[in-house]
């Protein structure tokens, strides 16, 4: 059994090595060219195991991923921390001339995507002979729809396009995960009994698969639907503004950079905390939406205001360095994590299939919200191909995947749910580049 701090050792020894031989010899974006190297030494220890079964080398690498709470460290450890690293360098400005666009991807674009993927799904799962009740399905759609702001906000640092662009995607994936957690925490409820799927479903009058997947319970309404969202998502956003302002004007009466990190680093802990532990009418707010605002206020306000040049040198180059430290930490365990996943290779064709269902919705999500809402004429030539394809899944999709109660569907939601973010960062990732080169002028502002 390793202690925690021999855990963290081992993570950081073997994130700087790869991170050395990818800059020295492959040469790939970096977190991507980690998640490669992980899943390649993850497959050649299952290849060492399967050949010398006695070796114990996998079953060693396993138990110490095994201590490794996935969902713990990134929804309640990280998390919190890359967020706010990101909207620290989203222009406040360009992101309220976005708002229509963003706002709309980020919430109807992303129970759009829910929908379609997980219709798409089962109907899937029907075709393979696989027995998948809708509901299950819809938890599928529901955590693979969001955008993953750590793996998108990556990615776009090696790629070169306008700013206007630049803010939609980053803009979206900072706030639609905030949108999609709540989506996946309905609809988990719903699977599993807790909330009471089957009055909710009869007061939408859904009928077929859906009705026959909803189990009898207390009810649920539009009305307790509305509330969550609110509670969640403006609950987070009001205590995030509140933070980051009292952050600011902390600052704007001192001129040390030392303690105005330190200062910076106690707000996204504390309202990240915080929120998982304020609750209002039995609901908590939004942990991720809460230190985006933050970031948001102190990047734009806070640096124009209340920090000296010297200052924000310090403070975004501390930021800059806590984003490429955790991001390669966890990049390297997506990659080894699929030697503790419990995938399933029978279902790996229908994870394969899966993918341009993905593709399929994720377009959806960003067409039809800007034809309702008439926003195209706002959108820089080729953004549409390009908000697709960069529309990135990454980690929050695998924690969410893993948080699920172990049942018949877990492994099936598991596997396709890997496949997705795999080809995600990977195929999109590595492509994206060339696709923004060849469908927008990077020249235009």
């Amino acid at each position: 059994m390793l202690s925690l701090f021999e855990i963290a050792a081992l993570l950081l020894v073997l994130s700087a090595g790869l991170s050395w031989v990818n800059r020295a010899y492959l040469k790939l974006p970096h977190t991507i060219g980690l998640l490669v190297m992980a899943l390649f030494t993850s497959f050649i220890l299952m290849a060492l195991e399967a050949m010398v079964p006695n070796l114990g080398l996998t079953d060693s690498v396993q138990s110490a991923l095994g201590q490794i709470d996935f969902n713990e460290t990134l929804m309640k450890g990280m998390l919190g921390f890359l967020l706010f690293a990101g909207a620290l360098h989203v222009d406040l400005g360009k992101l309220r001339a976005s708002k229509w666009a963003i706002g709309s991807m980020a919430t109807f674009g992303v129970v759009l995507s829910t929908f379609i993927v997980g219709t798409g799904f089962w109907g899937l799962a029907k075709v393979f002979g696989i027995d998948l009740p809708f509901i299950w399905a819809l938890v599928f759609g529901s955590l693979i729809s969001p955008t993953d702001p750590i793996a998108v906000l990556s990615i776009l640092k090696t790629v070169k396009m306008p700013k206007s662009l630049e803010t939609k995607i980053a803009g979206e994936s900072l706030f639609n995960d905030g949108v999609g957690v709540v989506v996946f925490t309905l609809i988990l409820a719903i699977a599993t009994g807790g909330a009471g799927a089957h009055a909710m479903f009869g007061e939408f009058q859904l009928a077929g698969p859906i009705m026959a997947a909803a189990p009898a319970g207390g009810a649920i309404g539009i009305l307790d639907v509305i509330e969550l969202f609110v509670v969640d998502a403006l609950g987070g956003a009001i205590l995030g503004a509140l933070a980051g302002w009292i952050t600011y004007r902390m600052m704007a009466r001192i001129d040390e950079h030392a303690i105005e990190i330190l200062i910076s680093l106690a707000c996204v802990a504390g309202t990240y905390a915080l929120a998982q532990r304020i609750e209002i009418l039995g609901h908590h707010l939004s942990g991720p939406i809460a230190v985006v605002v933050a970031g948001l206020m102190i990047g734009n306000k806070g640096a124009s205001v209340a920090m000296s040049e010297h200052t924000q040198q310090y403070l975004f180059g501390f930021w800059e360095m806590i984003d490429e430290i955790l991001n390669s930490v966890l990049f390297l365990l997506i990659g080894l994590e699929i030697l503790v996943l419990g995938l399933v290779p029978e279902y790996a064709f229908i994870g394969a299939v899966a993918i341009p269902l993905v593709l399929l919705a994720r377009l959806c999500a960003v067409y039809v919200p800007m034809k309702v809402i008439g926003t195209f004429k706002t959108f820089t030539k080729g953004a549409v191909p390009v908000l697709t394809w960069g529309g990135v899944r990454g980690g929050i999709s695998v924690a969410l995947a893993l948080s699920l109660p172990d049942n018949e569907y877990k492994p099936l939601i598991l596997t396709a749910t890997y496949a997705v973010v795999v080809f995600s960062i990977i195929v999109q990732g590595l492509t994206i580049k060339k696709l923004v080169e060849s469908q927008v002028d990077t020249s235009v502002s």
